[in-house]
């Protein structure tokens, strides 16, 4: 048998190299080189039996199966599919454990589930289970971290759910490297994919984040997965946002919304009441806008803070929004908007601790930093969207009518929207205002 050869495996790209070196030539990070032993096994050339036409093959619907959680279901594109693969992961205390611990109490099911746990002890599940009140008969635990014992026991007991809480903790004996290496972790997970696939057996894998907040591990994880989601979590809040970022049995967009009480997650029905809890007096530099969030529209306070810089460089900080966009809109304000804020510290923020990612943010922050410039207060029943282009121009956005629908649900009276978002439907009990320009958006801002 010929010998097994060594090769440099890089954890993000999975680039290789005959030998180590301290940079990797295909994503430029440094080191990111692991070993990795590769099997030098011959070529087999037989016959092969698995071509098939593609329009001759049958298409059925997946069986999707509730996790007894509306927010989470939404995130999945509906619910779990037998046979699939999901990793769950965000920052250490972001709530992972409790959030798979309910769900495999809550799952409308007749068949057993499977919890291993590879970082905690059988008690400390235990008494998990008990602070959060959950009904616990259905659910078998192991506290291992062998991959051969584990799917042993997997074999037996023939689950519908399997979890395991952590992918880094794991190991096979197919490979001597240490656990959490690029080699362990990728064995680990194809041996249980595999095994899940098998099996029709739905399987949800806990991972690791790196000091960057991104996924430990090889970047190939990801792409054996069907289904990545993501904590997003502020360390001084009890709301927790759940965002996919890759699903191949739904769409990637949706947005499911937590809140962390003393008996587990709790599901957040309305999450923009979060978002705009407002006091009575509203000071400069506060507009709400309306954002887009997979398939529901989002109420959001933007805040501005407009400061004199005592540096010679102003700061431009931004929490919630993307920062280089910040300083387009800043320019384009500049240039457009006769607002000058070069000489000025500039801080934006999106309350509630929520990333907003889509475009129609722009008109609403602009607005923002010219409020709490000018020290003028907007309306409080005032609702904002739109995005900015460079040449000044208000563009459209998707699903406008449904953005201003949902203002008005809430109480508002008065909306700034582009003008192609309006249509001859007329809204009772609010005031919708078009504009197509920059300096039309603050002149009506300033008129109301």
């Amino acid at each position: 048998m010929p010998k097994d050869k060594i090769v440099f495996v890089c954890a993000d790209c999975n680039a290789r190299y005959a030998k180590w070196q301290g940079q990797c030539n295909g994503c430029g990070a440094w080191n990111t080189l692991s070993q990795l032993r590769v099997a030098n096994t011959p070529t087999y050339a037989g016959e092969n039996t698995g071509l098939k036409v593609l329009s001759e093959i049958t298409t059925e619907k997946e069986s999707r199966l509730s996790s007894g959680l509306g927010e989470l279901d939404r995130v999945l594109g509906g619910g779990m599919v037998a046979g699939s693969a999901i990793l769950i992961s965000g920052n250490p205390g972001a709530g992972k454990s409790t959030l798979l611990l309910q769900v495999l109490c809550g799952v409308l099911t007749e068949g057993v589930m499977l919890y291993v746990t590879g970082e905690e002890s059988l008690s400390q599940v235990a008494a998990r289970a008990q602070r959060l009140k959950l009904d616990t008969d259905k659910i078998m635990v192991m506290a291992e971290t062998n991959i051969e014992m584990i799917l042993s026991s997997w074999s037996q007991s023939k689950p519908s759910i399997c979890v395991i809480d952590s992918i880094q903790a794991m190991h096979t004996n197919l490979t001597d490297s240490a656990p959490g290496s690029i080699t362990q972790v990728r064995e680990s997970a194809a041996a249980l994919i595999r095994h899940a696939k098998q099996t029709s057996t739905i399987l949800i894998m806990v991972g690791h984040v790196t000091k960057d907040g991104n996924l430990a591990g090889p970047r190939i994880l990801e792409h054996m997965i069907d289904t990545f989601i993501m904590f997003d979590e502020q360390y001084d809040s009890r709301y927790r946002t759940l965002r996919s970022s890759k699903n191949r049995f739904g769409a990637i967009n949706e947005v499911g919304i937590f809140a962390m009480a003393p008996d587990g997650m709790r599901e957040v029905s309305n999450p923009s009441a979060i978002f705009l809890s407002r006091g009575e007096q509203i000071s400069p530099g506060s507009v709400v806008m309306v954002v887009y969030e997979g398939s529901r529209p989002l109420l959001v306070e933007a805040q501005a803070l407009v400061d004199d810089s005592v540096l010679g460089n102003p700061r431009r900080v931004s929490v919630g929004f993307e920062l280089n966009r910040l300083a387009m809109l800043l320019a384009v304000l500049h240039r457009h908007g006769g607002l000058h804020v070069a000489d000025q510290d500039v801080f934006v923020n999106a309350v509630g601790g929520i990333r907003i990612n889509e475009t129609s943010s722009d008109l609403a922050l602009v607005l923002a930093v010219v409020s709490s410039f000018r020290d003028h207060r907007l309306s409080k029943d005032l609702i904002v969207f739109g995005e900015i282009g460079l040449s000044g121009e208000i563009r459209p956005v998707a699903n406008g009518q449904e953005r201003i629908k949902e203002a008005q649900k809430h109480g508002f009276t008065k909306a700034i929207v582009p003008i192609a978002n309006t249509t001859r439907q007329t809204f009772s009990g609010i005031e919708v205002i078009g504009v197509s320009s920059l300096q039309e958006a603050l002149d009506a801002a300033d008129s109301i």
